[in-house]
C-alpha cells in the first residue's frame, strides 16, 4: 500500500525549518531530499531514515527496519516524528555526514559539441561477388591484341 498525501504532508511540515526539504513521488511511496540529498523514505506511512554513524548517536536506542521487501535497513522513526526539534535535529546531522550526490549525466540529445572524433576505418564491404550469367552463343570480340596472338 502506498503513503498517503497527508502523511507526506505532516513529515514535510515537521521538516519545514530546515527550509529544503522536499519530497519526491516514486512507485507510490516518497523519497525525502535536503539539498540534492537523499536522506530517508517514506512508506506504507512510515518514516525511514538513512542509517549514519551520527545519527546513530542522535538517537541511542535505534529500530532498525527495511523500507519495503529487499531493501536494506534504515532508522524507524515512529513517536519521534512528533517531535519537531527532534526531528530536525536528526535530520540535520544524517545530511551533515551523507556524501555529495553525483553529477547526473547528460543525455545524448543534450550533448554539447566536444573535440572531434577520431574516424574509424571505414567498414569493409561484404565478400559476396555477384556471378554473372555465362553469355550463350555470341561472337567473340577480335581485337587488335588478340588478332597479334592468333596471327590474323
Amino acid at each position: 500500500m502506498g503513503s498517503s498525501q497527508q502523511f507526506m504532508d505532516y513529515v514535510l511540515d515537521q521538516l519545514s525549518s530546515l527550509g529544503d526539504v522536499t519530497a519526491k513521488k516514486m512507485f507510490g511511496e516518497y523519497g525525502v531530499y535536503s539539498g540534492g540529498k537523499l536522506f530517508g523514505l517514506v512508506c506504507d506511512n512510515k518514516l525511514f531514515i538513512k542509517p549514519t554513524a551520527a545519527g546513530r548517536a542522535y538517537i541511542g536506542d535505534v529500530i532498525e527496519a527495511p523500507p519495503y521487501p529487499g531493501a536494506k535497513n534504515s532508522f524507524l522513526i515512529e513517536d519521534a516524528i512528533d517531535d519537531r526539534e527532534w526531528l530536525c535535529g536528526l535530520v540535520s546531522v544524517t545530511v551533515d555526514e551523507l556524501p555529495k550526490p553525483k553529477p547526473k549525466k547528460k543525455k545524448a540529445a543534450s550533448k554539447k559539441k566536444s573535440a572531434p572524433k577520431k574516424k574509424s576505418a571505414p567498414k569493409k564491404k561484404s565478400a559476396k561477388k555477384k556471378v554473372a550469367a555465362k553469355p550463350t552463343a555470341t561472337k567473340k570480340r577480335v581485337t587488335k591484341k588478340s588478332a597479334r596472338r592468333k596471327g590474323v
